[in-house]
């Protein structure tokens, strides 16, 4: 198939650990894919290796056709490619305003249209322009992790990696992002790769996924496989039983 992201025989290693071991993941263009599995799996570690954040030792990361070679990343790559965190509370600066949060990306690419960038991006994550001017600490989580995601918009990128975006919110401000985020992605036609230990939110937004475990992916299947228990591995079984926001429907 086209593939927008494309990881073969991936490993990372720290000291004598592997955290990925030969992983192999496709991902379409246009499509949302899901990463789960235990904490330490290696989930988020191969997020952060298409990101550039973590060492590879061997294998190859192609993104939209383009072969990445170690861990930088130029400035291309970070036009079409941005990433969410999990933490809002983290990834925006305590004394910057949103304004320049959101201006900073700009300055770098040297992309000019601020002040219409700007707007376009407060409105796409459901906030107004009265939020411009206000600092992190004046804003609750829900409204933080938009001002991340308006701010990973900005550039508009054609694939956006996100690490349990949601997980550190409150149950009712999770599926206001989480619809969020499927409408910016229905609207500008995104690649998605998200990262998950939450089954009910992988089934929710991603058409398929690779269940990972001890650094590998031990099961591929689709979020329709998932839903109805046509399932190979006991480990994938156990996730589920261990998911509390699962629901099979």
């Amino acid at each position: 198939m086209t593939t927008s992201v494309s990881v073969r025989n991936l490993t990372v290693s720290f000291d004598e650990f592997k955290a990925l071991d030969a992983v192999d993941v496709d991902v379409a263009p246009g499509e949302s894919f899901g990463l789960v599995g235990e904490s330490g799996s290696g989930k988020s570690t191969l997020l952060r290796a298409v990101a550039g954040l973590a060492p590879v030792t061997e294998g190859t990361i192609r993104v939209e056709d383009r072969q990445l070679l170690g861990a930088r990343r130029d400035k291309a790559f970070y036009r079409s490619v941005q990433m969410v965190f999990q933490d809002p509370y983290g990834s925006l600066h305590p004394r910057q305003t949103v304004d320049r949060q959101l201006l900073e990306p700009l300055a770098i690419h040297r992309v000019g249209d601020g002040e219409r960038r700007i707007l376009k991006a407060l409105d796409e994550v459901g906030l107004g322009s009265g939020f411009r001017f206000r600092y992190p600490h004046q804003l609750s989580g829900g409204q933080r992790q938009r001002i991340a995601i308006a701010r990973a918009l900005i550039l508009e990128p054609s694939i956006l990696l996100l690490d349990e975006p949601t997980s550190a919110l409150d149950a009712s401000v999770q599926a206001e992002v989480l619809n969020l985020l499927e409408q910016v992605r229905r609207d500008r036609k995104l690649t998605f790769i998200m990262v998950s230990h939450d089954l009910g939110v992988v089934t929710h937004m991603c058409d398929r996924l690779a269940v990972m475990q001890n650094g590998r992916v031990v099961e591929r299947l689709s979020s329709a496989d998932l839903v109805a228990g046509r399932i190979g591995e006991d480990y994938t079984r156990n996730l589920m039983v261990a998911s509390k926001g699962f629901r099979r429907g």
